[in-house]
């Protein structure tokens, strides 16, 4: 192998090198980014305000009528769950002042942020299945509950409460 080839050679394997080593320090640098990033944007909240929802202070009265679980860190719906979405259609009718309140929760694991975000899309999801069922946008409302966290096993606090009154 002659001198040429064998500094041809070393430039490749130092740029292979060097292109690992920035795109490494790219990742970290990325990674601290994103973990030091809110959780909940600015452009998901401007979405919720164009939709027209908008988190309610009314108080909840008595026991949840129905509850909606989720698996761990999902926000979808089971239509699996459309019984629920009948309960409360039934408990609507005759009561025309009577607004839904739906709170979401989470369990203990994973970012608190996150986590709150999570409660709230939750929510959010519920709300979709409603309005998807018939019930008008404005007999539903949505309440940020005083702690996110649920009570229970995790599989119990990964919920929405839904309560008419």
């Amino acid at each position: 192998m002659s001198e040429q080839d064998e500094n041809e050679t070393q430039g490749v394997v130092f740029g292979v090198l060097a292109a690992v080593v920035l795109g490494v320090i790219a990742l970290v640098v990325g990674l601290a980014i994103w973990a030091t990033t809110p959780s909940a944007s600015p452009a998901a909240a401007e979405t919720a305000v164009v939709l027209g929802v908008e988190e309610s202070d009314t108080a909840p009265q008595g026991e949840a009528l129905a509850q909606v679980f989720f698996a761990v860190g999902s926000a979808a719906f089971d239509p699996a769950d459309a019984a629920v979405l009948a309960t409360v259609q039934s408990a609507l009718v005759g009561q025309g002042e009577a607004i839904v309140l739906l709170s979401g929760f989470h369990d203990e694991s994973g970012d608190p942020a996150m986590n709150a975000e999570l409660a709230r899309q939750r929510a959010l999801a519920v709300r979709e299945a409603l309005l998807v069922a018939g019930v008008p946008a404005e007999r539903i409302k949505l309440r940020k509950p005083e702690s996110t966290l649920g009570q229970g096993s995790p599989e119990e606090s990964r919920r929405v409460d839904i309560r008419v009154q």
